[in-house]
C-alpha cells in the first residue's frame, strides 16, 4: 500500500524572508500567466487525489468525501494512481519551465520528481511483490485506522453527519480487511511471503483490538461522549447503530483477519528477514532506498556511509563518558545508562512532567533560530495503549491547517523503566519543536502553496529535518549535562545504525539476532527499543535509511552556506529558505539553498 498517512510562542524578532533565485526571471506578466496553468495542473491533480484518497482529505480537514473510505487494495485502484501519474507528467510537459517565476520552478521540480520516482513504484516487477504483501506491523489500515475512527484520531466527532460518515468509512473498513486476506493469499500462491515475526507482530495487534468488551472497543468510544450539538434522539439511534457495527462487523472482520493469519499465512511465511530473500526482491530493495532518500543510492553506498557514521559518533560518546566522569570503558558506560535507577522514570507523569518543561526551555529560546513559526498548537499525549508495544518511544500526528485540529507529540510509556530520562530532550526536538511540529506545520499553513508541497513530502525531508532540529541543541539550551547529550548523541547514533542494519538485513543477509546485538553492542539503546526497531527495518525496508540522508544533506548544506557567507550568515534565513516550500527532494533542496546563498552574496 503506497497511501502514508499517512501519515504561541512569544518575543518578536524581525521577518526573515528566502531569497528568490538570482537566475533571470521572465517577465511578471509572463511568470503569472505560466504560473496559473501550472497551479491549474495542481489543483486538478490534487482534487482528483482527494476524491480517489478521501481519508487523506479528512486528516487535513476536508470532509467532502468523509462519507467513504476508498477502494484500496483493489486492481481499479492501483491502476487508476497509476494512471493519475502518467497523467500529470503529460499535463506537466505542456509548461514552459522558463516562464515560471521562482517558486514556480520549485514547484515544478518537486512535483516532477516526486511524479517520476513514484511511478517506478507501479513497474510490474515491483507490484508484483508489494501487491501481495498488504499488512505489516507498520503499514496497513489497522495500524492507523482503529485510532483515526476513535474520537481520539484525526477524524472530527463535531455533528451528527460526522458520526454518521464514521459508521459508513467503517463498512468500508471492514471490507478492506477482507481485501488484505485476498492479497495476502495471492502471495502465498507466488510464494511471496512476510517474515514469521512479522505476522505474529501482527497478529498481537489484532488481538489487542479484539481484547476486552464491546464498550470498551475503540470503535465505540466516539459514542461513551457526545457534543452538545448531537441531540437525545440521535444519542440513541447512534449507540446502539455503533454497538452493533463493533458486535457484527468489526470484530467479525478483525477475528477472520486474525484466524487467517494465525491459521493459514503464519506457518507458511517464512524464516528470513531480508528482501533479497524474495524473487525479485533486490530490485525492490533499491527502488526503496530511493523511494526513501530521494537519492539514486546503492545498499553498498549506503552501508559504508552508516559504518563511517558509527564511527564519529562513538568517538564523541567517549568524550560525553569522560564529562561524566565514568571510569569504565564505553561499553560500561552504556550498561550503566540502561541500569541505573536513577535515569528511569518512575511514572507516565513524571514523563508527562518532563516534556512540558522541555517544551518551556526550548520555546524560550526559539525565536533566536527561527522566524517562521506555526501557529498550530502543540499537545504532547501517551500513546495509546492499543499499539504501545511496537510503537516507537515517540511519534508526531500533525493538526489541521486551520488549527481546530492540534499538532500531537506522542511518547511511548510501554515497558517504562526502559524509557530513559535521558533520551527525552532529544526526542522532544525531533518529534516536536523546531522538529516535525515546526516542518510539517509550516507548510500545511502556507495557502501559497500547492497542495501536493503543503500535504505531501518524501521522507528524507521530513525525517532528514526532524534529525536535523536535534542538531540545534546548543542553541536552544537543551543537552547541556554529559547525560542528556549522550541521549543526543544515542538518537543520532541509532539513525547512523540504520544505515547499517536496513542494508545489512536487506541486501547482505543478516538476520535478526545480529542486527539487534549490532545495535546494544554501539549504543546505549535498550534491547526493547532495539528489538522494536530492527523489527520496524525488516517490516519498512528502506523507509528508515531516509533520516540520516536527510540529515547530512541539510547539514551539508548549511556548512557550505555558512562557510561562503561567513558573518552574513543568519540561521533564521537558511530555516525559513528550507522551510518555506515544503519537504523537497534532496536535489531540489541542495538547489534552492545553492541559490539563496547566491542571493545574500
Amino acid at each position: 500500500m503506497r497511501l502514508l498517512l499517512a501519515l504561541m510562542l512569544s518575543a518578536a524578532v524581525p521577518a526573515v524572508t528566502a531569497a528568490q533565485t538570482p537566475a533571470p526571471s521572465a517577465p511578471s506578466g509572463t511568470a503569472e500567466i505560466e504560473g496559473a496553468k501550472l497551479r491549474r495542473i495542481f489543483a486538478d491533480s490534487d482534487e482528483a487525489k482527494l476524491r480517489r484518497n478521501p481519508v487523506e482529505g479528512v486528516f487535513r480537514g476536508d470532509l467532502r468525501y468523509a462519507d467513504r473510505l476508498g477502494d484500496y487494495l483493489t486492481e481499479a485502484h492501483e491502476e487508476a494512481e497509476r494512471q493519475a501519474l502518467l497523467a500529470d507528467l503529460k499535463a506537466l510537459e505542456t509548461i514552459d519551465r522558463a516562464k515560471l517565476g521562482a517558486v514556480d520552478r520549485i514547484a515544478y521540480d518537486v512535483f516532477k520528481s516526486d511524479r517520476t520516482r513514484d511511478l517506478k513504484g507501479y513497474a510490474p516487477a515491483i507490484r508484483r511483490i508489494t501487491d501481495v504483501l498488504p499488512i505489516n506491523h507498520f503499514g496497513g489500515f489497522q495500524t492507523f485506522y482503529p485510532e483515526f475512527a476513535s474520537s481520539q484520531g484525526a477524524a472530527p466527532f463535531k455533528t451528527v453527519l460526522d458520526y454518521d460518515n464514521n459508521l459508513k468509512r467503517n463498512v468500508g473498513y471492514a471490507a478492506l480487511v477482507d481485501r488484505m486476506i485476498t492479497r495476502a493469499r495471492q502471495g502465498m500462491a507466488r510464494g511471496i511471503m512476510p517474515p514469521k515475526l512479522v505476522v505474529r507482530n501482527v497478529i498481537g495487534q489484532l488481538d489487542n483490538l479484539l481484547a476486552g468488551s464491546l464498550e470498551t472497543s475503540l470503535f465505540y468510544q466516539p459514542v461513551t461522549k457526545f457534543p452538545d450539538a448531537v441531540g437525545a434522539a440521535d444519542r440513541t439511534r447512534l449507540m446502539a447503530a455503533y454497538a452493533a457495527q463493533v458486535r457484527d462487523v468489526l470484530n467479525p472482520a478483525h477475528k477472520r483477519l486474525r484466524d487467517f493469519l494465525q491459521n493459514e499465512y503464519l506457518p507458511k511465511a517464512r524464516d528470513t528477514v531480508g528482501t533479497s530473500a524474495l524473487p525479485g526482491g533486490a530490485a525492490l530493495y533499491d527502488y526503496l532506498i530511493e523511494s526513501s532518500t530521494t537519492l539514486p543510492m546503492k545498499a553498498e553506498e549506503v552501508h559504508q556511509l552508516g559504518l563511517s557514521e558509527v564511527a564519529r559518533i562513538l568517538a564523541e560518546m567517549e568524550q560525553q563518558k569522560a564529562r561524566a566522569g565514568f571510569k569504565g570503558s564505553l561499553p560500561e558506560f552504556f550498561k550503566h545508562l540502561r541500569t541505573d535507577p536513577k535515569f528511569q522514570p518512575k511514572t507516565a507523569e513524571e514523563l508527562a512532567a518532563g516534556y512540558a518543561a522541555i517544551g518551556k526551555k526550548v520555546d524560550s529560546r526559539i525565536r533566536e533560530q527561527f522566524a517562521l513559526i506555526p501557529k498550530t498548537p502543540l499537545e504532547i499525549r501517551p500513546v495509546p495503549a492499543f499499539r504501545e508495544k511496537t510503537d516507537a518511544a515517540g511519534s508526531y500526528q500533525s493538526g489541521t491547517p486551520d488549527g481546530t485540529r492540534p499538532g500531537v507529540f506522542f511518547y511511548n510509556t510501554y515497558d517504562l523503566p526502559n524509557r530513559y530520562l535521558w533520551g527525552m530532550e532529544t526526542l522532544y526536538l525531533h518529534e516536536a519543536v523546531p522538529g516535525h511540529h515546526f516542518q510539517i506545520s509550516l507548510a500545511q499553513e502556507d495557502t501559497s502553496l500547492p497542495a501536493f508541497m503543503r500535504f505531501g513530502g518524501n521522507t528524507a525531508f521530513v525525517e532528514g529535518w526532524a534529525l536535523y532540529a536535534e542538531t540545534l541543541y546548543p542553541e536552544l539550551g537543551v543537552e547541556t549535562d554529559p547525560y542528556q547529550r549522550m541521549g543526543g548523541l544515542n538518537d543520532e547514533m541509532l539513525r547512523a545504525m540504520r544505515l547499517v542494519v536496513d542494508s545489512g538485513i536487506h541486501a547482505k543477509g543478516w538476520g535478526r539476532e545480529q542486527a539487534i546485538r549490532y545495535m546494544l553492542d554501539n549504543s546505549p539503546m535498550p534491547e526493547t527499543d532495539a528489538i522494536a526497531e530492527v523489527e520496524r527495518y525488516i517490516a519498512i525496508p528502506g523507509q528508515a535509511l531516509a533520516y540520516k540522508i536527510g540529515q547530512l544533506t541539510i547539514l551539508r548544506l548549511k556548512a557550505d552556506a555558512r562557510a561562503k557567507l561567513g558573518g552574513k550568515f543568519d540561521p533564521r534565513g537558511f530555516h525559513a529558505t528550507v522551510l518555506d516550500t515544503g519537504a523537497l527532494p534532496m536535489p531540489v533542496l541542495e538547489q534552492k539553498v545553492t541559490e539563496w546563498v547566491a542571493g545574500q552574496k
